[in-house]
């Protein structure tokens, strides 16, 4: 009897405690589930583009892998068919694989581009407006950042995928860049950035550089996640005879 009052006594005890502990619990999985997780908006304006918005989110699927997606919203109204109609929108997913403890990340990833800066706006009904997946953006990023130096590469190829036939007016284009700093301490890096664009596939025409960019950057970078790059120098003489400086700005947050 005396075990029986004393099992009674502690049950509303043991149950008071496991939903006090509940609670913990799922706080716990969730700080865990943010830990695996990061995000990063920028804005973004240089000479060519114009002002464009970028995204990229990253998970954690193992210790040296995150599954990544990633967004472009090309606002220029050059990328589309006039006062903001039909602007080309870039969407796409892809790896980001972790190597050198971390110093060293590879990401390539698959996009697709939306919009009818590609195919001209060119259906197979012959009628002409915007396309969902307009082209394919396959693309690779890597980034390289110890205690001194950083460096990052990229390169893309934009494939149209619509309208590719001989009398068609498909474009593909060619997006790379290289850029490489010095650390002068904990937020303050200075490195070079050049950066190239080029127009590979046109029917009817010629392939033509559009840039080439050589430069000089200088990049804040908070310990709350805030950073902000202002990248200038010479753009170079190109097919089209254009010469003269050009510039570009980045400003954003990762958390």
């Amino acid at each position: 009897m005396k075990q029986q009052l004393i099992w009674k006594g502690m049950l509303p005890v043991a149950i008071t405690g496991a939903l006090a502990l509940a609670p913990t619990a799922v706080m716990a999985q969730e700080m865990e589930e943010e830990d695996k997780a990061s995000y990063t908006i920028a804005l973004n304006q240089d000479t060519f583009f114009g002002f464009y918005p970028t995204f990229n989110g990253l998970y954690k699927l193992k210790d040296n892998m995150d599954f990544s997606f990633y967004g472009i919203f090309w606002t220029s109204d050059g990328l589309g068919g006039g006062a903001g109609n039909d602007l080309w929108t870039e969407f796409g997913a892809g790896v980001n694989m972790h190597f050198m403890d971390d110093k060293l990340t590879v990401k390539p990833q698959l996009g697709i581009t939306n919009g009818l800066l590609q195919s001209g706006g060119a259906e197979d009904d012959g009628n002409t407006g915007a396309n969902f997946a307009d082209g394919v953006v396959p693309n690779l990023t890597i980034n390289y950042s110890d205690e001194n130096w950083e460096a990052e590469f990229y390169g893309g190829y934009y494939l149209a995928a619509r309208n590719r036939d001989d009398d068609g007016s498909g474009l593909d284009f060619i997006h790379t860049w290289v850029n490489g700093g010095y650390k002068i301490n904990s937020i303050w890096s200075v490195g070079a950035h050049w950066e190239y664009l080029e127009l590979a596939r046109v029917e009817g025409g010629n392939d033509a550089v559009l840039y080439e960019w050589l430069g000089l950057y200088t990049q804040f970078s908070l310990p709350n996640g805030m950073f902000a790059r202002f990248t200038a120098g010479d753009q170079m003489d190109d097919e089209s005879g254009e010469v003269g400086d050009f510039y570009k700005m980045a400003v954003g947050f990762s958390f």
